[in-house]
């Protein structure tokens, strides 16, 4: 049985009207086997059920065709847009809550949304699940449900600005949106804010809080572990981990789904500067925003092409999940016409344009390419000892 640490809730209707909608499975099956436009859709059901809940039922629907994205059992959960927009996916919360089971404390799971990290973490241990959105709360609970966990999680209605972390084992997901849903990527405009966010780490006894790896992050929690996550090449979180579950000051980058993973200090390693070789890497943005790239390059015998260009390059074939391999084909000046008669003489017919710290309009010069031939490669603009070359390669 879901138990909730206090009755009462704030949005009172909002809650009945999830309520009458989880009573009315009938209306969602005749939501899915509809066809036709949406307001017809719309006009043949309210002739049976309140246009409220109508409403409520086909945002339901449409929220969980999106999810599979995030979740294996979409077609089942209670959502609303916001809360699957801001939710952790398996893949993700799996990978962070194996630090927590290891640990084998209960966890209190803090602004905890729909509930994906709360089901993640009550695999292997008990969990408080706190959230000041009553109807959230309860959509969590009945996710909970779906992923058979309801009897591991305690679900709080709770302000964790007013909770007391001190001993507590804690993960922590802040609110990164206004109540207009803006999103903020400074951790003074989020909640709980910045030095909140800090108390909570100076009291708790171990945890970890995610943030957006976009966000100002850096220097902000001198004494954590800060762990920039990626998933199939695209930097989903910067994990901060604290108290008992941190090595603190250093940093680490892990790949999903190989969950490989490297640490160390930035500072560190000093990679060799060089030429372009026989091989062109892209580092994995989790390398790149964890400032590892030096201390990879260096551990693989690769060098770097400029001290402000990311992009490595070797004469060996690398493989690791860290970093996307090219084939060097050529290598040109960045000079169009040059680059258009290569194309042309090289029967060219499709192109991959890749670029970091190089300002290129890449649909303009897209369009401006002659691409009527039949080869494919990639353009990889880089700096290179400080002057723009472009790179002329296949994907490995």
């Amino acid at each position: 049985m879901i138990r909730f640490s206090r009755p009462g809730y704030d949005s009172l209707n909002d809650l009945e009207l999830w309520q009458l909608l989880r009573r009315s499975p009938d209306l969602l099956a005749e939501i899915k086997s509809a066809t036709g436009s949406d307001l017809h859709i719309q006009k043949q059901l309210r002739k049976k059920y309140p246009a409220d809940l109508v409403r409520l039922g086909l945002e339901l629907v449409l929220n969980r065709s999106r999810a599979p994205a995030k979740f294996s059992r979409a077609d089942q959960l209670w959502l609303t847009r916001q809360a699957l927009e801001q939710a952790t996916s398996e893949q993700v919360a799996a990978h962070k809550t194996k630090r927590f089971a290891e640990y084998g404390s209960p966890v209190w799971d803090l602004c905890s949304g729909m509930g994906g990290d709360a089901i993640a973490l009550a695999q292997n241990c008990l969990v408080h699940a706190c959230d000041l959105d009553a109807v959230i709360l309860q959509l969590a609970s009945w996710n909970a449900e779906v992923y058979q966990v309801a009897d591991k999680i305690t679900f709080h209605h709770q302000d964790v600005n007013q909770l007391d972390v001190t001993g507590k084992v804690i993960h922590i997901d802040p609110d990164q949106r206004d109540v207009t849903g803006r999103r903020h990527l400074r951790l003074e405009q989020i909640q709980p804010d910045l030095s909140r966010l800090q108390q909570m780490v100076e009291d708790c006894k171990a945890g970890m809080i995610k943030l957006s790896p976009a966000s100002n992050f850096g220097g902000k929690f001198p004494d954590c572990e800060a762990e920039l996550l990626s998933l199939r090449g695209e930097c989903k979180a910067a994990n901060i981990w604290c108290g008992e579950l941190a090595q603190p000051g250093l940093w680490r980058a892990t790949v999903l789904p190989s969950g490989e993973t490297i640490a160390g200090d930035p500072l560190s390693a000093w990679p060799e500067m060089g030429s372009i070789q026989s091989y062109f890497y892209d580092p994995d943005p989790s390398l790149v925003r964890s400032g590892l790239v030096n201390l990879f390059a260096e551990q693989n015998s690769i060098a770097r092409l400029d001290d402000a260009e990311e992009y490595l390059t070797c004469d060996e074939l690398i493989e690791s999940p860290f970093v996307t391999g090219f084939q060097v084909v050529d290598v040109l000046n960045r000079n169009e016409r040059q680059l258009r008669k290569y194309l042309r003489e090289h029967n060219i017919g499709t192109v991959e344009i890749k670029c970091r710290h190089v300002p290129v309009d890449i649909e303009k010069l897209r369009r401006s390419l002659p691409l009527k031939g039949e080869k494919s490669i990639t353009l990889v603009y880089a700096r290179v000892a400080g002057k723009t070359q472009v790179v002329i390669c296949q994907r490995v």
